[in-house]
């Protein structure tokens, strides 16, 4: 596991796992295959995730996709809760406390922060990368962006 708030120059934190995702995905294109390493990958590399996984655009709606953690919720209108935001918005929703944003889907009563990645190619809205954190204030911007990276990265290498 890397200790992101402890990395210094050269090729470390997000720049590594990049690396490493990119490897990870190396050859492989098929879009379930590839969401199912890479949650795996952010669940044991990011420290204090207590979820990580995908919701994808099914119907309408989202449905719940290849994940690492407890059980967690199926389906997920598109506007509700912070992956639903994240949907509709198709905007980034970084929250310090999950508790204070309304409409907010408890699947997970450990959960105290949520960074939810819409996952956008070719202008359609795939679905939603979503880590979890039983930890207030887990994730900063510099997390919001080396995430946003690596879902590039994931998209990129997919099929979808």
């Amino acid at each position: 596991m890397i200790d992101l708030s402890q990395t210094g120059s050269g090729l470390d934190g997000y720049r590594l796992l990049s690396a490493q995702l990119e490897a990870l995905l190396s050859g492989e294109r098929d879009f379930i295959a590839n969401a199912a390493q890479f949650s795996a990958f952010l669940f044991h590399e990011l420290a204090d995730l207590n979820w990580a996984g995908f919701y994808l655009v099914k119907d309408g709606e989202l449905v719940l996709g290849p994940f690492q953690g407890k059980v967690a919720c199926v389906r997920i209108p598109i506007g509700r809760g912070v992956c639903g935001a994240a949907a509709a918005s198709r905007q980034t929703q970084r929250i310090e406390d999950v508790h204070a944003f309304a409409g907010h889907i408890a699947c997970d009563s450990a959960s105290n922060s949520e960074l939810v990645v819409p996952l956008v190619k070719d202008a359609r809205l795939i679905g939603v990368l979503d880590l979890d954190s039983p930890s207030l204030g887990r994730f900063s911007e510099v997390d919001q962006a080396g995430v946003e990276a690596l879902a590039a990265i994931f998209l990129a290498a997919s099929d979808c």
